[in-house]
């Protein structure tokens, strides 16, 4: 039994109320454009291997598939922070559908000897070295997205989209450097990530020091 006066119970449950209500469902549409990207992946590879994997309409259907997977990626996240749809699943699930879309591009195109081997190296290291240094200093803060980073993200999906069409002439040779500045955007970006990280992760610890009781005499 409680002596908390009736008022003040019913205002409890209002507010309890309240924030059950703010809470953002687990199906809303952010997430669910999520799911579809990750849908896509097994589609996009089976298509990206129909009829030995150079056939142009096979591969026109899987750069429709890859472009609609991009196109959820730039929205999802938005709609999330806008609309207060952030959940965990979706700080899970986003990072995850972002990565296997672009990593199984890059890796059908280097198996079907399109894209060399140590470009799709060096940026699947890239991507998952950043993940996990994200991680890493969590616990220290959150190193935002950078501008360098989402020009990084729609230069590696106009290059990576430009090598699953089988384009010819001077369109197969303006592929090529599209996808180098991929690659130098995604090292620049991904050694500035770096850099965020140590001082972010100096600066918490230095305020951890800090905030420690000074040892007595």
């Amino acid at each position: 039994m409680t002596d908390m006066p009736a008022s003040a119970a019913g205002r409890g449950r209002v507010a309890d109320q309240g924030r059950a209500a703010a809470a953002p469902a687990l199906w809303n549409i952010a997430n669910i454009l999520t799911m579809v990207r990750l849908l896509l992946v097994p589609g996009f590879v089976l298509l990206m291997f129909a009829e030995g994997g150079h056939d142009p309409a096979w591969r026109s259907l899987a750069w429709a598939a890859f472009t609609v997977a991009m196109i959820t990626d730039l929205f999802d996240g938005e709609l999330a922070r806008r609309r207060n749809l952030v959940t965990d699943f979706g700080k899970i699930a986003d990072p995850i559908a972002d990565k296997a879309i672009m990593g199984a591009a890059l890796i059908c195109l280097s198996l079907l000897d399109d894209v060399p081997w140590w470009v799709t190296v060096v940026i699947l290291v890239r991507e998952l070295g950043i993940t996990a240094l994200r991680f890493w200093v969590i616990r220290h803060g959150v190193i935002p997205a950078s501008r360098g980073g989402k020009l990084k993200t729609l230069t590696q999906g106009v290059a990576v989209g430009m090598y699953i069409l089988a384009l010819t002439g001077p369109l197969a040779s303006m592929r090529w450097w599209a996808m180098a500045a991929a690659v130098v955007l995604t090292v620049v970006t991904g050694l500035d990530y770096i850099r965020q990280a140590v001082v972010l992760r100096r600066a918490g610890l230095a305020r951890q020091r800090a905030a420690r009781p000074a040892d007595g005499g």
